[in-house]
């Protein structure tokens, strides 16, 4: 991963993700790209909606007038756009204030092979296979899906993570699918102080955990963060003792034994949800926005099918 940010923490957004274009797209799906292409050129004085990223992007800037010194959060644009059509984005960022500088408009291929090239800890797309390939070039990414609501608070900005396949690797993801829960339980238990090796998201934390550190002990971190796993005890212990030996602080653990998560993601008020497994991210969009990482086990053939066991 490249470096020429230092420790800024340095989030990449697909231009579709940041602002709403639906009917731009609907042009493109049904007339194609050059039709595309007219269409965003004579539209490019139109300013676009916020899109379903647009308040998390928000808040992660506004990080930047907390902090004294230099900026201490980079958002970077990545776009399948090319620069003329890409110019009605940045029009908009313009008009929105935000403060996002650099991007790469990639004229219809894929834009995540530059994602590394930026160094960045965090790719959102509402396209599936960018966020793929970025995820096996090593970079945490997730497919953003809207929520039916939005979160009401203004002044933090909380991320949730599952466990499984995202911050953790998915090795007892695979026992517990392949074996079943007897199974998962008992090696769980037997390697309870061993740590888990990391997930595509552990990255991530990480350099969350590092700008939360900045604000010390003074209580007034806008950055809050959330594991809400379906493990339950006695599964429970090693995931304690795996970020404890990551030396990595999670704010709220919350161990569901197999509930459904849209709930209680809306009561610690979500800005966004990453998971690994459909059946979750459709209890979760219900009410925050999230962020589906088509990573581990449960998204093989094998087992990414509707039916598709959760882990209770």
């Amino acid at each position: 991963m490249a470096s020429g940010f230092g420790n800024k923490l340095v989030i990449a957004i697909s231009s579709r993700a940041l602002f709403n274009l639906d009917d731009s797209h609907k042009v493109f799906m049904d007339k194609g790209l050059e039709a595309y292409a007219q269409y965003q050129m004579d539209h490019e004085d139109e300013l676009l909606e916020p899109g379903d990223a647009f308040p998390m992007v928000q808040k992660l800037l506004r990080l930047n007038e907390n902090l004294p010194g230099d900026p201490r959060v980079e958002v970077i644009l990545l776009s399948r756009n090319s620069a003329d059509t890409g110019l009605r984005v940045f029009n908009s960022i313009e008009h929105y204030k935000l403060n996002v500088t650099r991007a790469a408009f990639c004229s219809g291929l894929s834009p995540y092979r530059y994602a590394s090239a930026f160094g960045c800890h965090l790719f959102l797309s509402t396209e599936p296979d960018d966020v793929r390939n970025a995820l096996e070039h090593g970079i945490a990414a997730a497919t953003l899906m809207a929520p039916k609501s939005r979160s009401q608070n203004e002044n933090e900005l909380r991320f949730a993570f599952d466990g499984d396949a995202v911050l953790f690797s998915d090795e007892a993801e695979q026992i517990f699918k392949r074996q079943g829960l007897s199974a998962f339980t008992e090696s769980e238990k037997a390697a309870a102080r061993t740590p888990l090796p990391g997930g595509p998201f552990k990255p991530f934390l990480d350099a969350l955990h590092k700008l939360q550190a900045e604000y010390g002990d003074s209580g007034q971190c806008p950055i809050r963060t959330a594991l809400v796993t379906a493990r339950s005890a006695p599964a429970h212990e090693r995931v304690i003792r795996t970020l404890r030996a990551w030396k990595i602080r999670i704010d709220e653990s919350l161990f569901l034994g197999g509930l459904p998560k849209g709930e209680f993601l809306k009561a610690y008020g979500a800005d966004v949800f990453f998971d690994d497994q459909q059946a979750h991210i459709e209890s979760a969009s219900a009410h925050v926005a999230t962020g589906h990482v088509p990573h581990g086990v449960a998204n093989s053939p094998e087992f990414s099918g509707p039916a598709g066991s959760v882990k209770p």
